[in-house]
């Protein structure tokens, strides 16, 4: 696993393989990885733009497309371990990517699209601007 380069945003979590995880099959299902995405992004909103920022505003982080690859089965004896960044940032939209790994090895990567709503209107609005600044600020300073 290549985590020397922190990300925009990067956050890294572990997670276990409950019983209830696996599939006919003996594999994570993949509505499980779907709820550890949203755990990630849960992470990344903790960690660098608390979500009472937005709902204070009236603001919903909204995902409008998520994209999985599955490289590899995870298992219920496996140990995975999954990093998510945000990958792209405009006024509008944020990209956020994320990797899974078991012993190193990577599984699965997964892309996400979203946007945030208004929630009075429904309504797509612009990022904030102390966060789009952020993302500009690290991209500017790796570059």
């Amino acid at each position: 696993m290549s985590n020397e380069i922190v990300l925009p945003f990067e956050v890294n979590l572990d997670f276990s393989v409950r019983t209830y995880d696996i599939d006919f099959a003996g594999i994570v299902s993949n509505i499980v990885y779907i709820r550890w995405l949203e755990d990630l992004r849960l992470t990344i909103l903790e960690t660098y733009y608390p979500l009472e920022n937005f709902l204070s505003k009236g603001l919903a982080p909204t995902l409008v497309e998520t994209r999985i690859k599955y490289i590899r089965p995870i298992t219920i004896l496996d140990q995975p371990h999954a990093r998510m960044w945000i990958g792209r940032m405009t006024k509008l939209r944020l990209t956020f990517n994320a990797e899974f790994y078991n012993d190193g090895e990577l599984t699965t990567t997964a892309e996400q699209l979203g946007c945030l709503v208004r929630m009075s209107t429904g309504r797509p609005v612009p990022i904030p601007d102390d966060l789009y600044s952020g993302y500009l600020q690290y991209k500017a300073d790796t570059n």
